[in-house]
Parts: C-alpha cells; sequence; structure tokens
C-alpha cells in the first residue's frame, strides 16, 4: 500500500503526525493520541499508522472535488456533500463510515456462516467414514467367521466375496473422501477470505476499501457448500448351509 506524505501532528503542531484518527480525520502525534484516547468523548475512537494510510486525492468526488464522506444508498455510490445539494438531490444517504461498517459486519458474519457449515460437513463426514470403515471391518469378519465355519470348502468364495466387498466399499469411501476434500477445501478459501477481511480492515476507509468489499462480498457468496452425499451402509445376512449349494453359502451384504 502506498504510503501517505509526511504530516505534522493537528493538535500540537510540532511532533510528527504519525496517527490518524478515522473519527476525527485528524493526524495525531503519539502524545495527543494519548491524551485524546483519555478523554471520555474520544475513548474509542480508531486509529491507523499514518504510514498506511492511501494518499489523500485518491477518494475524492471528481466533479466537486471534495472527499467522499457519504453513500449515496439510492444510487449505491460514494458522493461528497455538495452532491447531496446536486444531482444526488431527494436521495437517501448514509455515513461512509456507517456503510463500511455495514459491509464489514455482512461480510464477517457470511464467512462464519460458511466456515462453521464447512466444519460442521467435516465431522459429520469424518464421523460417518469413520463409522463405515467399522461396518466395513464388522461385515469382512463375519464373511470371514461364515467362512471358517465350512472350512476348506469355501476358502476360494470367501476370498472372493472378500475381495468384492473391499472393492465395492473402497468405491463407496473414495465418494465421501472426495466430499471431505471440497468440504476442506470451502473451509480453507473461507479461512483466506477472512485473512483479506482482516488485512482489509486495516486499511483506510475510502471507496477503493468499499469497492474491495463489496468484491469480497460477492467472493464469499460464490464459496459453495456442497450438500452432505448419502453416506452408504454394509451389511450382512448369512444363509443356511447346504453342501449341494456352495456357491451361495456365504450369504450377501448389501451397500446403500
Amino acid at each position: 500500500m502506498a504510503q501517505a506524505a509526511s504530516k505534522t501532528c493537528e493538535i500540537c503542531m510540532s511532533a510528527p503526525g504519525s496517527q490518524y484518527c478515522l473519527d476525527c480525520e485528524q493526524y495525531y502525534c503519539e502524545n495527543c493520541k494519548l491524551l485524546h484516547k483519555r478523554q471520555k468523548s474520544s475513548t474509542y475512537h480508531q486509529f491507523l499508522h499514518a504510514s498506511g494510510l492511501i494518499p489523500e486525492g485518491k477518494s475524492r468526488c471528481g466533479q466537486h472535488k471534495e472527499e467522499f464522506t457519504l453513500m449515496c444508498n439510492t444510487c449505491n455510490v460514494p458522493v461528497c456533500t455538495s452532491c447531496v445539494a446536486g444531482k444526488h438531490n431527494g436521495h437517501k444517504f448514509s455515513k461512509m463510515v456507517d456503510a463500511i461498517a455495514q459491509l464489514r459486519g455482512e461480510n464477517e458474519t457470511l464467512i462464519h456462516d460458511k466456515t462453521n457449515e464447512a466444519n460442521q460437513n467435516i465431522a459429520k463426514i469424518e464421523d460417518n467414514l469413520k463409522s463405515f470403515e467399522n461396518d466395513v471391518e464388522s461385515v469382512i469378519k463375519a464373511i470371514t467367521d461364515q467362512g471358517n465355519m465350512i472350512k476348506s470348502m469355501v476358502d476360494k468364495s470367501v476370498a472372493q466375496m472378500i475381495a468384492l466387498v473391499k472393492e465395492q466399499s473402497k468405491k463407496e469411501k473414495d465418494k465421501l473422501t472426495k466430499s471431505l476434500s471440497a468440504a476442506k477445501s470451502t473451509l480453507v478459501a473461507g479461512q483466506n477470505l477472512d485473512k483479506r477481511r482482516r488485512d482489509l480492515d486495516k486499511t483506510r476507509p475510502d471507496e477503493n476499501m468499499v469497492q474491495q468489499m463489496k468484491k469480497m462480498k460477492d467472493d464469499i457468496n460464490k464459496l459453495r457448500i456442497d450438500s452432505l452425499p448419502q453416506f452408504p451402509k454394509i451389511s450382512f445376512q448369512s444363509k443356511a448351509v447346504t453342501e449341494n449349494d456352495i456357491i451361495h453359502l456365504l450369504g450377501s451384504y448389501t451397500i446403500r
């Protein structure tokens, strides 16, 4: 970010104005800033270091050469005080700082909602993936136990069925793993947007900041939270043992 030109404290008029009060729109030296913060009426005023300010002149009305201090809610554009009596006469207005505060709050809420939903989806997918893996192991054990009961006659059939269970269950696990990866990617994207939001909060509130926050809001809305997949289930049903039906002795399983 470009740095602002060197300023002198507008209070004592002697020391360097290294601090900028966003509420008063004045430069303060360190000592005057401390005195300003001690006053009850300005205790909660926000300061930015002057080196982090956008140079003056980049947030001024092109027609009136005045600084943008208002937002025209009718036209959704920043305006100066002279614009109020001009082509924006009769429109509804709000303070620039209020519009920025509203956008900041909306962006923060959107990010938190997205990341919270992503976290919830991740937890559900991980829990169901673990449960499904346990169910798969239980079915494999049941198939193995059934195979041990009929000894060597069905060793080949046992191996074939277990291989089929593992193959099909892997496909289902791969689907869940893919959904898990997508949910984690959404979470990372939300966290990156949150970092952008916090970095943007450190910049000077002006037209450029408004545009960046609007762009960020669009990016947040583009975050896609996929619906949860249909979680698979697996079970095993044994069948009565007959010597003449070796191929069907092991029973069957289902994944839904």
